[in-house]
């Protein structure tokens, strides 16, 4: 099992509609995340910087691939394509991400 974790930003004036759209998120992109071999799936928002943390243990022997899979599922094409407007991605990201990876410095089980 990996952890991990990832930031991004929140447009402010998106904060309720985000909120709206993780309060009710559609069935069948639930079921990708888990064929995906993501566990444990949280986001959390930190206001007023409105910076979005997500953790989440995955499960797999290939991320790439599992993270593939999910981005040619139609269903999370369209839910994305809901939720990324809401988004603010860092200047300092990687090339080719859009939620920004970050370091595990401590974990206590």
């Amino acid at each position: 099992m990996t952890r991990m974790g990832m930031v991004i930003g929140l447009k402010p004036e998106k904060i309720d509609e985000y909120k709206r759209l993780h309060a009710a998120v559609w069935p069948d992109v639930l079921a990708m995340i888990s064929a995906c071999n993501i566990r444990n799936y949280s986001i959390f928002l930190k206001e007023p910087e409105n910076l979005l943390f997500s953790v989440f243990d995955y499960a797999g022997d290939n991320y790439e691939a599992d993270m593939a899979k999910m981005a040619a599922d139609p269903k999370t094409q369209e839910w994305w394509a809901v939720c990324m407007p809401c988004q603010e991605p860092l200047t300092t990201r990687k090339a080719g991400e859009w939620w920004a990876g970050m370091e595990e410095v401590f974990f206590h089980g």
